[in-house]
């Protein structure tokens, strides 16, 4: 239903007030359709949904949809730690007629394996739209098992597994035992070719913000079973998959994605702008590829 290079959309704000910038978010939908980018998610960790409010949240997944007029696939970022919610956010997300959903392990509360597994259960027999779970125990500080998400896997509308562990073990394990029921991304860029060599159907891609072009490349070519082509496109990318998380995301591709010219400098607190030692590393990253910075 959905592959190749997938970006985890930052949500531009407005310097001052840090309120959402929708013509600055028009402008990212279009970049991302001009550049070959796979899917949008909107709202998405990348996209500062812990601290968006609910109307925040609804009002970009809206004008994301907007802007994209079905010429790219639109997936909503509608998890939370509680399963009410996130049925809400949902919900909202199907009415206004996104792609799919994608859905973050419960944080903090570090509910078990059975308490994960009614979870996401209880969201998806709630509203038919298609589903993707999303696995980031360095996050969320609970890992959702193969096991369990094989259990998931036999739910008709939950059809993906973003996995950001980062541990190819698990990516080979979850493609073997899950893959001819859903598809299985990798949310973790610096292995995210070696997961689509694996059988991984593409990437959930915070690097695709400032590289569009060359990582939908990428992914076309490990995806197409061109290793060389892919590995060779990869190592100009390289620096940016380490150099944006040099700080906490989405500290750095904020700051990037601003060089680019595309959106204002603002993040939302507790996130601060990224620290000036790292300016120059991630300038570097960005020369490496081939991106023009317009600031």
């Amino acid at each position: 239903m959905f592959q190749g290079s997938m970006v985890a959309l930052v949500t531009p704000m407005r310097d001052g007030d840090d309120s959402v910038d929708l013509a600055a978010l028009k402008r990212l939908v279009e970049f991302h359709v001009d550049n070959g980018s796979n899917a949008i998610i909107a709202v998405g960790t990348t996209g500062e949904s812990a601290t968006l409010d609910f109307e925040e949240h609804c009002m970009v997944v809206e004008h994301t949809v907007q802007s994209a007029a079905g010429r790219i696939p639109v997936i909503a970022g509608t998890g939370a730690n509680s399963t009410r919610e996130a049925i809400e956010l949902t919900r909202k997300a199907a009415e206004l007629k996104v792609d799919a959903c994608l859905l973050v392990v419960p944080y903090y509360n570090k509910p078990t394996q059975e308490g994960l597994y009614r979870h996401f259960r209880a969201i998806a027999e709630a509203v038919a739209v298609p589903q993707i779970l999303y696995n980031v125990p360095g996050r969320t500080a609970c890992d959702m098992l193969t096991p369990t998400c094989q259990r998931l896997a036999q739910i008709d509308n939950i059809v993906g597994l973003k996995d950001a562990t980062g541990d190819l073990g698990r990516a080979r394990e979850l493609i073997d035992s899950c893959g001819g029921k859903m598809d299985i991304f990798s949310g973790d860029d610096a292995t995210a070719l070696e997961h689509m060599l694996l059988g991984g159907r593409g990437d959930i891609s915070v690097t695709a913000n400032v590289a569009p072009r060359a990582m939908a490349d990428m992914c076309a070519a490990a995806l197409a079973g061109e290793e060389g082509r892919a590995r060779s496109t990869d190592a100009t990318l390289r620096g940016l998959h380490d150099s944006l998380f040099l700080e906490s995301n989405p500290i750095p591709v904020k700051w990037a994605v601003h060089k680019l010219g595309l959106i204002g400098p603002a993040i939302r607190l507790p996130m601060t702008p990224l620290s000036r030692q790292y300016h120059e590393p991630v300038r570097a990253a960005m020369r490496q590829a081939g991106v023009h910075l317009e600031q």
